[in-house]
C-alpha cells in the first residue's frame, strides 16, 4: 500500500465517508456540543454517593418507584405495539398524501410539551372530560390518578417511538416479497405474519426498546394526569423530582436512581444500535 492511499484510507470511516472532507473549524463546536451532552451526565456520575449507592437503590421507595417503573413501562409498551404496528403498516402503504398525514398526526406528542399532553388527557379522560364524564356514568371507571392513568400518559408520549421506527423499516423494505406472496395465493394475514413482520422485525425491535425507554423516562405527561402517589402512580422520574423537592426519598436516592436511568438509556442504544439495519458488529 502506498503512502498517498494509506492516507485515503485514513480519511474513510468504517461506512465508507470521507471524514477528511469536514472543515477543520467545524471540529471546534462539534467538540463543544459532545461536551455540553456529556458534561452535565459526569457531573450526575461524579455527584454519586458510591458508599451509598446499594443502599439508596435498594431502599424500599427507590424499589417501589423502580418496580411501578418497570410494570407501566411494559404495559405501555404493549399497547404499543397493539395499536402502532397496524398504525405504522397503513402509514408505509399509503399514498403519499395520506402518509404524510398521518406521519404529522403521529409526531405532535414529540412536539409538544409533556404538560400539555398530561393537560390533553386530563380534560378527554378527567371526570369532566369528553369522556371520562361517559366512563363514570355507565361504568364507574375513574382513570385520573390511578396507575392505568400512568401506562396511558406512557403509551401517549411514547407511540410515536415505536410508529415512526416501524414505519420507516417497512418503507425500506418495501412491498416486492408481499406482491410475490400475494401472487402465489397468501392471504393479506399469511403475508403479514411471514413476511411483513419478519422483514421489518430489525425496525420493530429497535422501536420496541425506544418506546420502552421513553415510557421509562415519562414524566409531565405523568405528573399532570396521574399524580404523585407513592406506590400508585410515583414512577421513577417522578421520585427523583419528589427527592429533591425535599419528599419521599433521599437525595442519594435520587441520585441513585438517576444513574440508573442513565445506565438504562445507554444499554438501550447500545441494544438500538446492535439491531439497527447494516450496524457493523
Amino acid at each position: 500500500m502506498t503512502a498517498g492511499s494509506a492516507s485515503a484510507g485514513r480519511r474513510l470511516d468504517v461506512g465508507g465517508n470521507r471524514i477528511g472532507t469536514v472543515p477543520r473549524s467545524l471540529y471546534v463546536p462539534a467538540l463543544l456540543g459532545v461536551a455540553l451532552l456529556l458534561l452535565p451526565l459526569a457531573g450526575l456520575v461524579v455527584r454519586v454517593d458510591w458508599s451509598t449507592l446499594l443502599s439508596d437503590v435498594t431502599s424500599f421507595e427507590a424499589r417501589e418507584a423502580l418496580w411501578l417503573s418497570l410494570r407501566t413501562g411494559v404495559a405501555a409498551t404493549v399497547l404499543c405495539l397493539l395499536f402502532g404496528v397496524p398504525l405504522a403498516l397503513v402509514i408505509a402503504r399509503s399514498t403519499p398524501r395520506v402518509a404524510g398525514l398521518l406521519r404529522a398526526l403521529v409526531t405532535v406528542p414529540l412536539v409538544l410539551p409533556p404538560m400539555v399532553g398530561g393537560i390533553a388527557l386530563l380534560f378527554l379522560l378527567g371526570r369532566n372530560g369528553l369522556l371520562g364524564r361517559t366512563l363514570e356514568l355507565l361504568w364507574d371507571i375513574r382513570l385520573p390518578f390511578t396507575t392505568a392513568a400512568v401506562v396511558i400518559a406512557q403509551t401517549f408520549v411514547a407511540l410515536p417511538f415505536l410508529v415512526l421506527t416501524v414505519e420507516g423499516a417497512l418503507r425500506a423494505v418495501g412491498t416486492g416479497y408481499e406482491r410475490v406472496a400475494a401472487t402465489l395465493g397468501a392471504s393479506r394475514w399469511t403475508v403479514f405474519r411471514r413476511i411483513t413482520v419478519p422483514l421489518a422485525m430489525p425496525g420493530l425491535v429497535a422501536g420496541t426498546v425506544l418506546c420502552f425507554a421513553r415510557a421509562l423516562g415519562e414524566f409531565g405527561a405523568t405528573a399532570l394526569f396521574a399524580g404523585n402517589a407513592a406506590g400508585t402512580t410515583r414512577t421513577m422520574p417522578l421520585a427523583i423530582y419528589t427527592a429533591f423537592n425535599g419528599a419521599g426519598v433521599t437525595q442519594g436516592s435520587a441520585v441513585a436512581l438517576s444513574l440508573l436511568l442513565l445506565v438504562t438509556a445507554f444499554l438501550i442504544l447500545v441494544l438500538v444500535r446492535g439491531w439497527r439495519p447494516g450496524a457493523v458488529r
